[in-house]
C-alpha cells in the first residue's frame, strides 16, 4: 500500500446522530406516520385501560371489604338425610355466641307474611318480596346502613312497623319512610319506619321487609326458629370458627347446617371479572397486533419511496449497517411515539371511568412500563424487515430507480 493513499473509513453515527435522521424520516410523512401511531395509541390504550379499571375495580372492591370486615359468617339450615328442609335449634344463635372468638351474633327468621304496596293488589304479586323477622342488632353486625328513616329500635320492634331492604322498597314503590307511609303486610298495615341501603355482605336483606322479633311472632305466625344467624369472627380466627359452627349449631345433626362466608361471593365475583379482563386484553392485543401491521406498512412503503435516497447515501459512503440503522430507528420512534400516546390514552380513559363509577384511579406502573416496552418490541419487529431490504440496496440500483 502506497504512503500517501488515504483509507476512507466511513463515520459512525452517534445515538444522537440516529434520532435525527430517524426523526426526519418521520416529519416528511406526517399524516401517515399520525395514522401508524394512532394504531399503535389504541392497542395499547385498550390494553391499560383494560388493566387500570380492572385494578381500579378490585382497589374499590377490597376498600368496600376492608370497610364492612371480612370475617362474617352466616349459618342456616340445610335438608335432612330424606331431603326435607331442617331448622335450627332455637337454642343455635346462644350457643355460636359462646365460641370464645365469636365478637357478636344476630339473627333473621322467616316469616310466612306477604306484603303489598296496599290491600288491593292481588295476592299473586308479592313481588318476590320476604317478610323476615329481624333482631335489632342485625344491620350493626351485618354492615348495613339505613338509607332513610331510621331502624328498629326497642319501642318499635314489638308494633306493626317495617324497615324494607333496597330493592323491597324498590318494588313496592316506596320512595321514603314515615307515619305517613304503610304497607299491607300478613293481612294488616305496617307503618314503613326505615328504608335500608343495598347491603353487600347480606343482599338477601335487600329483598325482605323487616320487622321486630316479637311483632313477628305475636302477629305474623312466626315460629320463633331463625332461618339465617350471623356471626362475626375474630380475623385470626375465621377458619377455625368456620370449622366448628355446624356442630355448635346443632350438635345432634351438623350435617344439616349451612354455613358460609359472604365476602366469598364477592370473590367470585371479582374472579368472574377477571375471565372478562383476559377477553378484552385479547382484544386489546388484537389492536396492538393491527398497529404493528400499520407500522410495518409505513417503513415498506417508505423504504420504496425512499430508494434515490437510500441509493444517493450509500454512494457517499454510508454503510448497509447505517442504513439499517437509520430505517430502525424510524419504525422505533414512531412506535414510540404511538406507546407513549396509548399510555396517556390510556391513563385518561381510565381515570375517567373511575370517577364516573366512584373509584379510586389505579394504573399500575408495570402495565404503563409494560406499554411502552411493547410498543418498542412491535416497532423492532415490524421494522426489521424493510430495514434489511432497505439496506440491501445496491447504491447503482437505487440511484437508477424513478
Amino acid at each position: 500500500m502506497s504512503p500517501d493513499r488515504t483509507v476512507l473509513v466511513p463515520a459512525r453515527l452517534r445515538p444522537r446522530d440516529v434520532v435525527k435522521v430517524g426523526g426526519a424520516g418521520l416529519r416528511a410523512r406526517p399524516l401517515r406516520v399520525f395514522l401508524s401511531a394512532l394504531g399503535i395509541a389504541i392497542g395499547i390504550a385498550a390494553m391499560l385501560g383494560v388493566v387500570g379499571i380492572s385494578a381500579s375495580s378490585q382497589e374499590d372492591l377490597n376498600r368496600q371489604l376492608a370497610a364492612l370486615g371480612t370475617n362474617l359468617l352466616t349459618v342456616s339450615p340445610g335438608n335432612t338425610l330424606f331431603g326435607e328442609a331442617s331448622h335450627l335449634p332455637a337454642e343455635a344463635e346462644g350457643m355460636i355466641g359462646q365460641i370464645a372468638p365469636v365478637t357478636a351474633v344476630t339473627a333473621t327468621g322467616t316469616t310466612p307474611a306477604k306484603v303489598y304496596r296496599n290491600d288491593h293488589v292481588p295476592e299473586a304479586e308479592t313481588g318476590s318480596i320476604s317478610v323476615t323477622a329481624a333482631r335489632l342488632d342485625l344491620i350493626g353486625d351485618v354492615g348495613a346502613t339505613v338509607a332513610a328513616g331510621a331502624w328498629l329500635n326497642e319501642a318499635t320492634h314489638g308494633y306493626p312497623a317495617t324497615v324494607l331492604g333496597a330493592k323491597a322498597a324498590d318494588r313496592l314503590g316506596v320512595v321514603h319512610a314515615g307515619p305517613d307511609q304503610r304497607v299491607w303486610l300478613g293481612g294488616q298495615w305496617f307503618t314503613v319506619v326505615g328504608v335500608l341501603a343495598p347491603a353487600p355482605l347480606a343482599p338477601e336483606l335487600d329483598s325482605a321487609a323487616l320487622v321486630g322479633w316479637p311483632a313477628a311472632e305475636e302477629r305474623l305466625g312466626f315460629d320463633g326458629y331463625a332461618t339465617t344467624i350471623y356471626a362475626r369472627a375474630q380475623e385470626a380466627h375465621v377458619v377455625e370458627v368456620r370449622g366448628v359452627l355446624a356442630a355448635t349449631a346443632n350438635p345432634e345433626q351438623p350435617n344439616e347446617v349451612e354455613v358460609s362466608r359472604p365476602s366469598d361471593v364477592l370473590a367470585a365475583k371479582q374472579a368472574t371479572d377477571a375471565t372478562l379482563n383476559a377477553l378484552l386484553l385479547g382484544l386489546g392485543g388484537v389492536a396492538l397486533l393491527v398497529g404493528g401491521v400499520g407500522v410495518a406498512n409505513t417503513m415498506v412503503i417508505s423504504v420504496l419511496e425512499r430508494r434515490a435516497e437510500i441509493g444517493l447515501r450509500r454512494s457517499l459512503g454510508a454503510t448497509r449497517g447505517q442504513i439499517r440503522v437509520q430505517f430502525l430507528a424510524e419504525s422505533l420512534l414512531l412506535s414510540a411515539i404511538g406507546g407513549v400516546g396509548g399510555v396517556l390514552l390510556g391513563i385518561g380513559v381510565t381515570a375517567a371511568y373511575a370517577g364516573i363509577q366512584g373509584w379510586p384511579a389505579i394504573v399500575p406502573v408495570w402495565a404503563m412500563a409494560g406499554g411502552v416496552v411493547a410498543t418498542l418490541v412491535i416497532g423492532g419487529v415490524a421494522g426489521f424487515y424493510p430495514a434489511v431490504r432497505a439496506a440491501r440496496m445496491s447504491p447503482t440500483e437505487a440511484l437508477a430507480t424513478p
